[in-house]
Order: C-alpha cells, then sequence, then structure tokens
C-alpha cells in the first residue's frame, strides 16, 4: 500500500512540475515535504501540551525540550494549506514561513529552500502541490503522518535523482548499494562518518538497520561533510526529519576537513568516481598520504587514504569506487595499491553489476577497509582479502536500471559475514567468491578484481555428450535454413502478385 501510495505522488507531483527541470524542482517539491513534515511533528506536541493546563503550547521551551522544531503560527501546515493556498501570494507566504522557522530554529538556518515567489513558478500549480503534499497525514493504520513523509522524502529523492540522470548522482546512492554496504559493516554502535555525505542515504540506512535489529538511534553518532551547498541542504532536512542529530558540515573535505580529530568506527562513502579537479596540487604534502602522494588527476587513492586515516583503531569502512581503482597503475596509484594490500589494510573486494547507478554507466565496485583483522572479537585473517564477484547478481527495475533484492544484498553479506566470523562455516564457491592469500594476490601483481581469483562458475554436466550437442546444433541450424529458403518464396511469390518482379 506504502508503495503505491508513494508512486501515486510522485505522478501526480511530477505532473505538476510541466517545463520545469528536476533538479530545480526537487527543492520546491522536497522543501514543502520538509515543512509539513515539521509542521505535523509540532502539531502533535502542540496537542498534547494544550491538554496540559500546566503547559504552555506558544512555549518554545516545551519544543526544545522534546527535540522538536517550533512553528510559528504563520508556518503552520494547515494556515498556509486552507487559508493561503489558493491566493496568488501564496509563493510569498512559503518564504515567509521558510523564514519564520529558521529565525525560531537556528539548527535550520540557511539550510531550508527560499524561493517560492519567484515569478517564474507558476502559483496555481504551487497551490496544487501544496494541497497535494497536505494529503500526506492520511493517518492510516499502523502508520502516522511523519513516518510516511520520511519515506515520501526518500523515495521522491530516489526518483529525482533518477529524473535527473548524471547530476542526480551527486547526491544520490541508490538505495540497495547502501543497504549492502550498511549490511556488510553492520553499524550497531559507534562513530559513523561519510566525507562526501551527499542527502545522507547512508546514515539514514543506518538507522533503519539499527532499529530492524533492536539498537536505539541513540547508539550511534553520525558525522558528515558535504561540498555542494545545495545538497548540503538536502542532508540536512532528510536527517531531520528521520530524527538523526547529525553533525553535518558544509565545506571541502580534502581542503577543509570539518572534522579533523574524528576517528570513526564506521565509513560509509559513494566518493565522486575518478573526479581530477579536487586541487591535489596544492596537497601535495599532506599528512594524509601516508602509503604514497595520490596522482593529481584522479582523487580515488586520496579518499581512500582519507578515509584511512579517519579510521579508529579497530575501524571498518566501504567505500564504492569506480571499477578503474582495482588495476590501475597510473602514476603511483599501483605503489599505493600495494602498501595497503601488504600493511593488511583491505579486508574484501566486491565487483558489482553494470547499471546500478543512475548518473553513470562506468563499472563499480566495493572496498572494504579494516584497522585491525587480527583480534577484534572476528577471525584473525590479516593474510586474507575476500574477493566477491556480485556482477551477476541483480535485477532490472526500469528499463535502465538495475537493483540488488534483499535476498541478493542477503547472500552477498552472508559470505562476508561467515568468512570473518569465528567458526562461519565460510566456503570459497567457484564463480562468486574467493578467500584468496597475499601471496596469490601478489602472483597477480597486486590487482584487486575478483574475477581474477573467483575463476569462472561450474557448469553442471548435463549427460548429453559434445558429438550429441554439434549434432542438435547442426539440425537446428539446418531447419533455420530451409525456414528461411521458404520465407524468401512465399515473400517473392506474393510480390509477384502485385506486379513486382524479382
Amino acid at each position: 500500500m506504502d508503495q503505491e501510495l508513494e508512486k501515486t505522488l510522485w505522478a501526480t507531483a511530477d505532473k505538476l512540475r510541466n517545463n520545469m527541470d528536476a533538479a530545480e524542482y526537487k527543492h520546491i517539491v522536497l522543501g514543502l515535504i520538509f515543512l509539513k513534515y515539521i509542521s505535523d511533528s509540532f502539531e502533535q506536541l502542540y496537542d498534547k501540551l494544550k491538554e496540559d493546563k500546566l503547559s504552555d503550547p506558544e512555549d518554545k521551551d516545551e519544543y526544545l525540550a522534546e527535540n522538536v522544531f517550533y512553528v510559528p503560527p504563520s508556518a503552520r501546515w494547515n494556515y498556509l494549506q486552507h487559508q493561503r493556498a489558493k491566493l496568488p501570494t501564496i509563493g510569498k507566504d512559503i518564504d515567509d514561513a521558510m523564514d519564520a522557522i529558521e529565525k525560531d530554529n537556528p539548527s535550520l538556518k540557511g539550510v531550508l529552500p527560499k524561493d517560492y515567489a519567484r515569478p517564474a513558478l507558476d502559483k496555481k500549480r504551487l497551490g496544487e502541490l501544496v494541497d497535494l503534499v497536505g494529503n500526506v497525514g492520511f493517518n492510516q493504520p499502523g502508520h502516522n503522518s511523519k513516518d510516511l513523509l520520511g519515506r515520501v522524502y526518500e523515495y521522491f529523492l530516489g526518483m529525482f535523482a533518477d529524473a535527473e540522470g548524471k547530476r542526480g548522482g551527486q547526491f544520490y546512492t541508490p538505495e540497495s548499494i547502501v543497504k549492502l554496504l550498511v549490511e556488510m559493516l553492520e553499524p550497531y554502535n559507534g562513530r559513523i562518518y561519510d566525507g562526501c555525505c551527499g542527502s545522507g542515504g547512508m546514515f539514514v540506512q543506518s538507522e533503519k538497520f539499527l532499529q530492524a535489529h533492536g539498537g536505539k538511534i541513540g547508539d550511534i553518532a553520525v558525522y558528515g561533510q558535504e561540498s555542494n551547498p545545495t545538497t548540503y541542504r538536502l542532508a540536512k532536512m532528510n536527517l531531520a526529519i528521520r530524527g538523526i542529530d547529525a553533525k553535518i558540515e558544509l565545506g571541502d573535505t580534502f581542503h577543509n576537513d570539518k572534522h579533523k580529530d574524528l576517528k570513526a568506527d564506521y565509513i560509509l562513502a559513494n566518493p565522486p568516481f575518478n573526479i581530477s579537479d579536487w586541487g591535489g596540487e596544492q596537497l601535495q604534502d599532506s599528512h594524509l598520504w601516508k602509503y604514497g602522494v595520490p596522482p593529481v588527476g584522479n582523487a580515488n587513492y586520496a579518499w581512500l587514504q582519507l578515509f584511512i586515516n579517519k579510521l579508529s583503531p579497530n575501524g571498518t569502512a566501504g567505500i564504492v569506487l569506480a571499477n578503474g581503482s582495482m588495476t590501475t597503475n597510473t602514476a603511483t596509484e599501483g605503489e599505493i595499491r600495494k602498501q595497503l594490500i601488504t600493511e593488511g589494510l583491505v579486508d574484501c573486494m566486491v565487483a558489482l553489476p553494470t547499471q546500478l547507478f543512475f548518473n553513470t554507466q562506468i563499472p563499480a565496485c566495493l572496498w572494504f577497509l579494516a584497522r585491525n583483522r587480527q583480534n577484534h572479537n572476528l577471525r584473525e585473517r590479516s593474510n586474507e582479502i575476500l574477493f566477491i564477484d556480485a556482477r551477476k547478481i541483480g535485477s532490472m527495475t526500469s528499463r535502465k536500471n538495475k537493483a540488488f533484492s534483499d535476498e541478493d544484498i542477503a547472500k552477498i553479506s552472508e559470505v562476508y559475514h561467515n568468512w570473518r566470523r569465528i567458526g562461519g562455516n565460510y566456503e570459497d564457491i567457484q564463480g562468486f567468491c574467493k578467500a584468496a592469500t597475499h601471496a596469490e594476490v601478489e602472483a597477480n601483481n597486486y590487482v584487486l578484481t575478483p574475477g581474477r581469483y573467483v575463476g569462472t562458475e561450474e557448469i553442471e554436466d548435463d549427460g548429453i555428450s559434445f558429438e550429441e550437442k554439434v549434432n542438435a546444433l547442426s539440425e537446428s541450424l539446418k531447419s533455420h535454413f530451409e525456414r528461411s529458403i521458404e520465407l524468401q518464396e512465399r515473400i517473392k511469390n506474393n510480390l509477384f502478385k502485385v506486379g513486382i518482379n524479382i
């Protein structure tokens, strides 16, 4: 039911955007969903305080104490929807509402979109959009308005990423990839970090994992950084909707690290692939390059070393990178990879299928790094690397995109857990997974492509001899050829009947 609801809302909202570009439209829609969310949260506590004769429902401190945003009267959703939505001033009214909310809630300063009054935005359609978002409060059994709004926000982020194509990848990592990273790392408690956090999907999925396993959101502390100001605002709203108290900072992680002293227990990240304009020429003497100075023309190995630097003594990381990172010998990259392997930092490599991403057709992989592979409540595996080839896993969800199902995610993550776990009963599976020693990796020139190690899938013997198969194939080809001749003759005869002689 929820999925149908999300699809219906998206179809209606998408219809309302008319000729507006998805990249511009997403801020309008997501800003309204956020406004509706905080207004509903406020109203819920407001009604509770109203019943208590000792409380003042307009006292801002009451909301601060409950970690709920205070919403002034002119910004409350009921007022905007029922008294202002049909007026030509609705754009200015929403801008004023966003200003008022930021004034009363300093943590939201500079986060909310405030461009609804611009002349190019059709105010009639904007009013219709307000009505549409206003319907997300249906109080369905087993749900409340806030939960639904959180889901709708998340769903719309993915749909906008799809609609934007290449640009969408700047703020959104497809959900099934994030779920796989989270399921493999199992962030039950501790500090979670993402130095290129986009709209915050890694943190949202970590929170869902925690809830699914009976943990509390207070068991994890979330830290992130994002260099794009508009994406940063999306992340702040996304995490506020989920009630995640995250320390998300704006700025370039390489040149203005806002979490310099942080040592994270888990790192989940999808840095932009192969970026060349990361300012590497200004960082040649950086303390980050313990394993070698990365080339100025590609940031992949800069990201890997930055994340290693951020890991706590027992920390683990899951990082999405382009496939080229597993084999490259450009400039210093091959030597850095060798150092990471020989130092025992590379724990597992996963090759991903194509078409998982909205923004690129570049084949991708997952790097799993671990600071301590000798004694961390897990099996001693410092001389091994697990290789998983998941290129044949996943199914098409649209004409152009693929995703992992929950079963796919469980299949991949269980192999990793069994390999790491003491008494995990891990076994190599031909064509899918292989635990290779460092000596085997060295023999392969420190190439980390899983296909190099797992081999090809074993083909079951069907009991038919080679000679029989050749004969069957010959008969099939002969039959096709005869049918082709017959078809040509029929076409020739039909053309002759209408006066065309071939």
